[in-house]
This record gives C-alpha cells, structure tokens and sequence, in this order.
C-alpha cells in the first residue's frame, strides 16, 4: 500500500530511558520544536533490481501530529495528516484514500514513528555511530521488526539534534532514504495545510492499512 512507503521525518520521540548524549539532543529538539518546513529529495532503492527512482517535493509539520507532504516530482503525490482524517491523493489515478487518525497510529507503521506515537527505549535497540559527514548517525533496530522495518538510520545535526537525513530498510533489502534541505524552524503555519478537500470528480475509497 502506497502510503506507508513514504518515508515522512521522525516528528517526535517517545521516552528514551539513559539516553546516550545525541540521542538526548534529538529528543530535546522534537520536544520544543513546534513546526518546521523543508524540501526534499527521497531515494527508493529496489534491493532485486538495483534500481532507484528519485522523488522531489516539501514537507511541512506542526504538533502534535499535522503533516502535509507533497511530492512534485516524477509524478504528484499528496499525504496530508490532519487531526481526525489521513488522506492520500493520487492526482494521475484521479483517487484519494482516506484513513482515520486511529486507523493510522495504531499499527507499527512509519506514520506511527514519525509521531512520537512509539517508545524508542521498549521498540528499538539504540545504536551511536559516531559523525558520518559532519551530521550524528544513530542506528535504530526495532525489538520486533516487522516486513517494512527491520533497520533505521538517522542522521542529525550535532549543534540542534534536527535530523537531515533518514534512512529505512524492509524485510527484503529495499532502501528508503531521505534528505532534508531548506530547514525552516517554527515557522508560522497556516492550518489549511493540513486540511484536504478532494477535487469534483475524484474518487474517495477507505484505505486499508494491511
């Protein structure tokens, strides 16, 4: 299903228990940032093909758990995750899928993730693999992995703890990487953006989340 293999950024973290010090610093940021907008570049890696599609567009976050996620290019795709719906709007298919909020954050999903919605210290095995590029990697290995999680790494900016830089990999190798750019911090954010009306004409079908 199209919507949980957008990658979207870690919004939030749950409580971590003896945080190592960046690990720390992240968690600190998520808990005073209140909104943020960035452009992106997102890599899917199919691991049997070895082919990469590259995929362009914004992001734009306000808590506790509004997003709007729009990629422009090859192709347009929209997330939108507002307080009751989540809606995925496929312009080229003429369809928009509607999930509920709960639907969503109750299953161990990206979404569920990037909310702040999972424990880090009880689902992952927290991992400091030092500085990689001038940015902190740390290696997220979730207890339980599941087909589209086995293996996250993140990596943050030392001075401010915001991530940059996101990487998933699944049960069958298949990479997920994302590239923050353009950060803006605590910018004032309009609320239409994390409200959608479907367009005259589309289809609106119930997503499914399995």
């Amino acid at each position: 299903m199209r919507l949980f293999w957008i990658l979207l950024v870690f919004l939030s973290w749950g409580p971590l228990a003896h945080a190592a010090e960046p690990m720390a610093t992240v968690q600190q940021r998520y808990q005073t940032l209140g909104s943020f907008r960035a452009f992106f570049t997102q890599k899917l890696t199919n691991a049997a093909t070895k082919k990469t599609q590259e995929r362009l567009g914004a992001i734009t976050f306000a808590k506790p758990r509004l997003l709007r996620w729009e990629t422009t290019s090859p192709e347009e795709e929209l997330v939108v995750v507002g307080a009751k719906d989540v809606w995925e709007y496929l312009p080229e298919e003429g369809v928009a899928y509607r999930y509920t909020v709960e639907q969503i954050f109750q299953s161990k999903t990206m979404l569920r993730l990037l909310s702040g919605e999972a424990n880090f210290a009880q689902d992952f095995l927290v991992t400091d693999k030092g500085v990689d590029g001038g940015l902190h990697l740390l290696e997220l290995t979730p207890k339980e992995p599941e087909p589209g999680l086995v293996l996250a790494r993140v990596w943050a900016r030392p001075e401010d703890g915001f991530l940059e830089r996101i990487q998933i990999l699944d049960f069958f190798g298949n990479e997920n990487l994302v590239q923050l750019k353009a950060i803006e911090l605590n910018p004032a954010v309009d609320p239409a953006n994390f409200a959608f009306i479907p367009p005259a004409g589309v289809r609106v079908l119930q997503g499914k989340t399995e």
